[in-house]
């Protein structure tokens, strides 16, 4: 009846289905992996892309797919994040029960503060109960990807699973920074990981493993009786991949969703920026001539708040150099002048002076880079000001005494680094 259903009717089958689920996003954590990139800010809230936030994925696809209903769970460094989302996504119309909400974490059930991500929406369950979901779908605040999640919760309701989990392949050397699952050949889920030392690969396919996205599909009765059972077991750590899941796999019907396009069955893009060197990535592959991640789909746009800019602009000296870009992405607002960028992605509003060079470099808003600057290999902190003549990515040594170096070399400068250089 349901594999019926979806064929001859999906698209009002699956905008009902979609109708009928809230969102709950998950934006509390403390992103410690990105060092000082979120000293002052929490992981969803980091720019991502020349003008998005990290966040600003994770909405979209919400909105794009249909749910309306969404609920961003704070807790860490969260004041710009808050502003973030108050400001740019506050056109739903609550008359038809539409909103993005952010919940802060309130202690609503004693003394203590979030102590996981299954503590965290039990906590907030009256008001999850007060929007009367069908569904709840459980969203990671933190990664970057586009996903029609209308298929997701089809797929749920067709298996008639319990839970449903989206998954990825992913590196079996990469897999222990992931839940890692086990399947059968129809994706029923016999074993769940988390962040194991040895991972699991697919069976037949040595060096990849099966990981999970973060995003779980729940049916809203039994995702309250579960989470109140969590609640009261003194050993829990009320944690979805190290409680929730792995205890449900033996009594419930638990499947693993694979995050594929629908026509080519290849694996879909989707990152996780959870480090310097991964999110410095991500944000460089942007600038390719045909990247894997399109931010220019229209039909599948990426929501975001802006201030408004005026266009970039390439400049001179009075008899000077212009300034150029090649192999780049430069937002609005910004000024070149007299300088050389390559291979860079330049945030909103940052200006590069006379013969400053740019290369393979990451440069978040309000960045002034002074005259005769060198920057490359480097993720450049909003508000970053770099004085005339400073090397930056030149001398690995000198910048390890300054700055932040990662393994693979990328250098990371904040505003507290400049201070004492």
């Amino acid at each position: 009846m349901i594999k019926t259903a979806v064929r001859l009717n999906s698209g009002r089958y699956v905008s009902r289905l979609t109708s009928g689920t809230m969102a709950v996003i998950m934006a509390g954590g403390r992103g410690e992996r990105l060092k000082q990139l979120t000293s002052h800010r929490c992981k969803p809230a980091a720019p991502f892309g020349g003008k998005f936030r990290i966040v600003d994925f994770v909405l979209s696809n919400c909105v794009n797919s249909g749910i309306r209903q969404i609920a961003v769970m704070t807790q860490y460094k969260a004041q710009s994040l808050i502003q973030h989302v108050n400001r740019g996504w506050g056109y739903l119309r609550g008359e038809f029960g539409e909103f993005v909400d952010v919940v802060p974490a309130q202690q609503q059930v004693g003394e203590h503060w979030y102590r996981g991500t299954a503590d965290c929406i039990y906590q907030n369950l009256d008001y999850i109960r007060a929007s009367r979901p069908k569904h709840v779908l459980v969203l990671a605040g933190d990664h970057i990807y586009k996903m029609d999640y209308g298929p997701l919760i089809a797929y749920h309701v067709e298996k008639n699973a319990d839970i449903t989990i989206g998954v990825v392949e992913v590196p079996v050397q990469d897999a222990r920074e992931f839940g890692v699952l086990t399947v059968t050949e129809n994706n029923r889920v016999v074993q769940f990981a988390e962040k194991p030392a040895v991972p699991d690969p697919i069976p037949g396919r040595d060096g990849t493993a099966l990981a999970s996205m973060g995003i779980y599909v729940f049916n809203a009765s039994l995702l309250e009786r579960m989470l109140t059972d969590d609640a009261t077991n003194p050993l829990s750590q009320h944690d979805f991949g190290k409680n929730i899941i792995p205890g449900a796999i033996d009594k419930l019907q638990v499947f693993a969703y694979p995050f594929q396009d629908v026509q080519t069955r290849a694996q879909a893009y989707w990152r996780d920026v959870g480090t310097l060197d991964a999110y410095y990535d991500a944000n460089l592959e942007l600038v390719e001539s045909a990247p894997e991640l399109n931010i220019y789909d229209e039909q599948w746009p990426i929501w975001t708040y802006q201030v408004q800019q005026p266009p970039a602009k390439f400049t001179s000296m009075v008899g000077g150099t212009p300034g150029l870009a090649e192999n780049s992405m430069i937002s609005g607002g910004c000024i070149i002048t007299g300088a050389h960028v390559t291979g860079s992605l330049l945030f909103s509003d940052v200006r590069v002076h006379e013969g400053a060079v740019v290369d393979r470099s990451v440069i978040l808003p309000h960045v002034e880079i002074g005259r005769g600057c060198v920057v490359r290999n480097a993720i450049l902190d909003e508000g970053v000001a770099v004085p005339d003549g400073l090397r930056i990515g030149v001398d690995r040594e000198l910048d390890a005494q300054r700055f932040t170096v990662t393994d693979r070399g990328v250098v990371l400068v904040t505003p507290d680094m400049l201070r004492d250089v």
